[in-house]
């Protein structure tokens, strides 16, 4: 489920906090980038949950409307395609998501003025309006309508974006991702297998969930030699001048160049630089390629990385 990148995006994230804080305790910083990335997950879980959550605010506006003294004729003979739509009754038939869900109890139920929020915009996207004027329905009319409600008209909602972002810290920068992830699974749903469709794992493998420690504990290690060699590069330096961020990514990047040989130097150096381009300040992408270019030469003069790694 997570990319190296996001992967990368996280350690940064805990090694920022953990600095503002004023501590260094390995241990700890562990565990918070642990929770986090277990918190990508329980995102996933909510995202493949929405459809089921609009498709509920829709049935019970029917069954209100319907419990009226004097309902108009639109709740007395109302359109229940959403309501009853087949691909999401799939979906909630799904044993993996609904042993989740047993489990830990996260559901969009204490969310639901956002939930109503999203199904009122829902209702006025012109998608949703050619959906329910359809003359027939099936069940590949209702999953073409939930993807491509979730891929192209959520994105457009900025609430949604806010609202995610407020619910949890660990959740800023990756709802947009998560949201990829969760569609693409929904995909794989074909009508006859939704209590066996197999959900994303949080990491790909169990590489990518050693990565994530491993650069961790390797960034701790190398943050003196990282203030070290920005002394060296950097003209005029001054630990004033020279962003924070900047240095986490550049100890960062340091950390993986030295500790990670499978990967090759061009595509860490990269990594580092697009994700200053993001996080750090406008010149940032800037001076860590010129710096980590400096250092890499350093890096293969002490044999802390071979030559066969820069190709």
């Amino acid at each position: 489920m997570l990319s190296r990148r996001l992967i990368r995006v996280k350690v940064m994230q805990v090694i920022y906090a953990h600095l503002q804080q004023g501590s260094l305790d390995l241990r700890e910083a562990d565990k918070t980038l642990q929770h986090s990335i277990e918190k990508s997950q329980d995102l996933y879980y909510l995202l493949l949950q929405l459809p089921s959550a609009l498709r509920r605010v829709a049935a019970k506006r029917i069954e209100l409307g319907q419990q009226k003294i004097r309902p108009t004729e639109e709740e007395r003979n109302p359109n229940t395609r959403f309501a009853t739509n087949k691909f999401i009754a799939q979906i909630e038939e799904n044993e993996e998501l609904n042993n989740y869900i047993s489990a830990t109890g996260n559901t969009w139920a204490q969310d639901e003025s956002l939930v109503k929020t999203l199904f009122a915009k829902m209702t006025h996207t012109k998608l949703y309006e050619k959906y329910m004027a359809a003359a027939l329905g099936d069940f590949i009319a209702d999953k073409d309508f939930v993807v491509r409600f979730m891929s192209k008209e959520l994105p457009q909602m900025p609430v949604f974006f806010s609202s995610i972002e407020l619910k949890n810290v660990f959740w800023n920068d990756e709802a947009e991702f998560m949201l990829s992830i969760a569609v693409k699974t929904l995909k794989d749903f074909d009508g006859t297998n939704g209590q066996s469709v197999p959900l994303v794992p949080l990491f790909k493998n169990s590489d990518d969930e050693e990565f994530s420690h491993l650069l961790l504990r390797k960034s701790f290690a190398e943050r003196d030699n990282t203030i070290e060699l920005i002394k060296k590069y950097s003209k005029n330096w001054d630990a004033d001048r020279v962003a924070t961020l900047d240095i986490i990514l550049t100890q960062m990047a340091i950390a993986e160049m030295t500790s990670m040989v499978n990967i090759p130097i061009k595509v860490t150096i990269n990594e580092y630089i697009e994700i200053s381009k993001f996080y750090s300040t406008p010149k940032s992408h800037s001076y860590i390629n010129g710096l980590l270019q400096k250092i890499v030469r350093d890096l293969v003069e002490e044999g802390r990385i071979s030559e066969a790694q820069l190709f």
